[in-house]
């Protein structure tokens, strides 16, 4: 759909715009970045007293242009568009929404691909390792930036639902809601194991030199590809893979060799060769790491309840039944966790196929659940901007 045909409830024609933060950020790591840039975007309009803000945190692989077009030649809108705009879950005739690319990024934000100010070359992998945490303190800092004390809501899927958690936990009186969809309060062993397959083919590839490929003139493209094909992998249900391409052959023959003939090879093939060409090799490692750190209950004597205790916040949670990444039951765990520590929660498992991805494909039951939600926030506190 070419942006002069969007349909009424696109939030049309967006800009990325950019925030120089001078003040230097200590991250949980204990190092500092002198300075820093983030990138994000905005959709809908800030009232009056600011009581009308959400925070949008992308997964993994996501970045700020989650709703509308850059252009009007563009063919492909926000990676979240179908939740995002006029009369959507997040109404943005009631809501401002604000969603940058996280600290450590590859789309604007300081990164790894960013020039270090002590050497005038890329960070690479002397850029330090982000946590959550790291990106929920510089995202405070856009908040003040931008006039904001207090988001009506943070909400995210995946790893974007841990930033979301982490909001509620360190900066209990400046969220009034938290979405938290399809994420989990901890990583499995599983979990961590496929995120070390993926760092492992990046770091192997021959044209990754240490981290240092951009100063070679130089992608680790295939390790990048086979880091997106296993992640990927991870993202879809078995029942998904299997009505989206069965065992179908690409020539209706077999060639007895080893090259690309079932059509699921072809897509995931075709899947890690578009994401090599946009996405940073160092950016991945960053992220996939900042998913195995995440544990709020760490600091809390390894108790989930003490962690939620700390929230103010009400709470709406997400699952989806074939999800087997970021199952229910983690959702579930994380719920009991709330209730135990009296917090206000709603939560629903939605019945879907399309395993992890869930959260980003259009699905009845859950947008009526999620704008449900969001008009609740909105009447409740009079964010109807």
């Amino acid at each position: 759909m070419a942006a002069e045909s969007q349909a009424a409830d696109s939030v049309g024609i967006v800009e990325p715009q950019s925030l120089h933060f001078p003040e230097p950020i200590r991250l949980e790591s204990g190092h500092t970045l002198p300075e820093f840039n983030l990138v994000f975007e905005t959709y809908g309009t800030l009232n009056a007293d600011a009581s009308n803000a959400v925070l949008i945190c992308h997964a993994l692989s996501g970045h700020h242009h989650a709703a509308g077009y850059h252009s009007r030649e563009d063919r492909k809108p926000g990676w979240w568009d179908a939740c995002i705009g006029p009369g959507k879950p997040i109404d943005t005739n009631k809501f401002f929404v604000v969603c940058p690319n996280n600290l450590g990024g590859c789309h604007g934000s300081t990164g790894p691909a960013s020039e270090n100010p002590d050497t005038g070359r890329p960070y690479g992998p002397d850029f330090p390792v982000i946590t959550v945490r790291d990106w929920v303190k510089s995202q405070a800092r856009l908040a003040d930036r931008l006039g904001i004390d207090q988001w009506a809501a943070v909400i995210g899927g995946s790893l974007g639902g841990m930033q979301a958690l982490d909001w509620a936990i360190h900066y209990p009186e400046r969220i009034r809601h938290a979405v938290v969809i399809a994420a989990t309060p901890r990583l499995t062993a599983q979990n961590i194991a496929f995120n070390e397959v993926a760092r492992r083919a990046i770091t192997s590839d021959p044209e990754f030199h240490e981290g240092r490929y951009l100063e070679n003139n130089a992608i680790p493209q295939r390790g990048l590809m086979l880091a997106r094909m296993v992640g990927h992998i991870t993202y879809l249900s078995d029942v998904s893979m299997g009505e989206k391409f069965g065992r179908e052959l690409r020539d209706h023959a077999y060639h007895f060799g080893f090259d690309v003939e079932f059509q699921v090879e072809s897509y995931l093939q075709y899947q890690g060769v578009r994401f090599s060409e946009s996405f940073d090799a160092n950016t991945y490692l960053l992220m996939t790491r900042a998913l195995d750190y995440f544990d709020p209950a760490r600091e809390f004597g390894n108790d989930l309840t003490r962690a939620m205790a700390e929230a103010r916040c009400r709470f709406l949670v997400l699952s989806f039944s074939s999800d087997w990444r970021f199952a229910p039951e983690h959702s579930q765990k994380l719920v009991n966790a709330m209730v135990d520590a009296r917090r206000d929660v709603s939560y629903a498992e939605i019945d879907s196929d399309w395993g992890h991805d869930a959260f980003l494909v259009p699905n009845e039951r859950y947008e009526s659940l999620f704008r449900a939600y969001m008009n609740r926030v909105a009447k409740e506190h009079g964010d109807a901007g």
